[in-house]
């Protein structure tokens, strides 16, 4: 096929899914059925279960203070960047776009917490160039190596060990159980996970964007080089166009492996449906995403690939 006949299919296929498919995700009063979970995972389809988790220890226990009492004197690890863009294709400064990966380091768990509520209270959202000027950082708890039953083990008995529906379904117990701390200024980058997500907010309100794999030619997912943000205090460090926050700087990884091949490129969307403008295919303006908000005991499942 030529070009543009390709192109214009896969206007034809997106139109037609937009057509069939609703952009609404679907709410449940109740978990279903194991084999009402099969019949999302075979449809690849999303849904929220309101109130799902409401009943477990944790969504009725875990505040500020009870947080701060099982786990004072822990220390955890801490996801730290100038405006919470970690693991995000984010300027490097020089007309390119990296992937940023974000200063890592161990906090006082009680250290930790009072800084990213003081800064909820007193820095909205949309003031990242106050922030900035401040010296502002966002710090975000955010490590997916199982912390719930590693970093976090004093809180793993007040959660469910699995989600019985999908478990049974499914037929095995979940490769990681994260807990994930953090404000407002924090937001993860559009991405997706080759594994099947149960998703349960325990305190506060979390926002999802969410698009099915469909779109895969909306997102104009690139190959970005790696870089990291370290801490610096120089002038030059302050002044850099992926800097701000304490000092942080923007830095290519460039750690050159024993065949002397440098870090892999990683393929990421770079296409924010929250910015449509910014980095658009010729398919973007046909993505319609689904948005839900979750509120405490909410559960959310969402799909491989999503």
């Amino acid at each position: 096929m030529k070009a543009h006949e390709i192109e214009s299919s896969i206007v034809e296929l997106l139109t037609t899914y937009n057509e069939l498919n609703s952009s609404h995700i679907e709410e449940l009063d109740e978990e279903p059925s194991p084999l009402e979970f099969m019949r999302y995972v075979a449809r690849n389809t999303p849904f929220v279960v309101r109130r799902g988790a409401r009943d477990w220890v944790a969504t009725r226990t875990w505040d500020a203070a009870y947080l701060r009492s099982r786990l004072a004197g822990n220390k955890v690890n801490v996801a730290v960047t100038p405006l919470g863009n970690a693991d995000a294709p984010t300027p490097d400064g020089e007309g390119h776009t990296v992937f940023a990966k974000p200063h890592e380091e161990d906090q006082e768990f009680n250290e930790f917490l009072d800084y990213v509520i003081q800064q909820e209270k007193s820095s909205p959202f949309n003031s990242d160039q106050q922030a900035r000027k401040k010296g502002d950082e966002v710090r975000y708890a955010q490590t997916q190596n199982d912390n719930l039953r590693h970093e976090y083990i004093t809180l793993f008995s007040q959660v469910e060990k699995s989600i019985a529906f999908a478990r049974i379904a499914l037929q095995r117990d979940p490769d990681a159980i994260n807990m994930w701390i953090g404000n407002s200024r924090s937001v993860t980058a559009l991405h997706r996970d080759n594994y099947e997500n149960i998703y349960v907010q325990v305190a506060g309100r979390k926002h999802f964007v969410l698009l099915p794999p469909m779109f895969q030619p909306c997102v104009n997912e690139q190959d970005l080089e790696p870089a990291t943000y370290v801490r610096s205090q120089s002038e030059e460090g302050r002044q850099h166009e992926g800097g701000g926050g304490g000092g942080l700087v923007l830095r290519m990884d460039e750690a050159i492996d024993e065949n002397g091949d440098r870090p892999p490129r990683i393929p990421f969307a770079t296409w924010d449906p929250d910015i449509p403008e910014v980095g658009a295919t010729s398919y973007s303006h046909l993505a319609e995403p689904m948005r839900v908000s979750l509120e405490p005991g909410d559960m959310l499942y969402l799909p491989a690939m999503w």
